[in-house]
């Protein structure tokens, strides 16, 4: 009768020593900076759900959206956000996209000073507004998008967009030419071919023979 009260006793212990290894197990796989979406853990675990509940509890994950979680890096100032490149990766479970923004054009030297608090990524696969952490993504899907931002693309991208900008038109337009003028017409020619939409393409026609 003693034994099996005993038994009775450590055999709860004993599941939860299981439980806390299966747990550290699942931690062991984790690396720091990495962010990851629950089918990534279910791939360590046979209770995703539950040890996802756990390692937000103890602070070793942050959700950063519905599935998408940041095992995060420590420095001496604290926490460090993730890496948005991997954010986006993560989150569109695809590394075709090009993430860029309004204030790359202010790049080009014509005559765009605005900032904007906006994160654009071109992608095959998710269109409309996501907030990833504690930043907003405006996903837009695109058939045609380079693998690196080029001076080329950014203008082309430019005129595609002028009329969302907070910039005198007139004044970008014109300046936009002349910048185009001494771009290398050949590939300012493909860029405008592959990546303008119509509007781009009447405007840069003349300049490209």
């Amino acid at each position: 009768m003693k034994k099996l009260t005993l038994r009775l006793l450590i055999l709860p212990l004993q599941i939860g020593i299981c439980k806390m290894n299966k747990l550290e197990e699942l931690k062991k796989h984790l690396k720091r900076g990495n962010v990851y979406r629950r089918t990534d853990l279910a791939k360590w675990s046979k209770s995703v759900d539950r040890h996802i509940h756990l390692l937000l509890q103890d602070g070793t994950l942050k959700k950063l959206s519905q599935g998408v979680y940041y095992f995060p890096k420590e420095t001496t100032f604290g926490q460090t956000p993730p890496d948005e490149e991997v954010l986006v990766k993560s989150f569109l479970k695809d590394d075709r996209f090009l993430l860029t923004s309004p204030n790359a054009y202010n790049s080009l030297g014509v005559g765009t000073t605005q900032l904007y608090n906006k994160r654009v990524v071109y992608n095959h696969k998710r269109h409309g507004e996501f907030k990833l952490g504690n930043k907003k993504f405006e996903f837009q899907i695109k058939h045609h998008f380079p693998t690196k931002l080029t001076q080329e693309f950014l203008l082309v991208d430019l005129v595609n967009n002028l009329e969302k900008l907070a910039e005198d038109q007139g004044e970008v337009m014109k300046n936009v030419l002349a910048k185009a003028n001494a771009m290398d017409e050949k590939k300012l020619k493909q860029s405008v071919s592959v990546y303008g939409n119509a509007k781009a393409k009447r405007l840069f026609a003349p300049l490209i023979h």
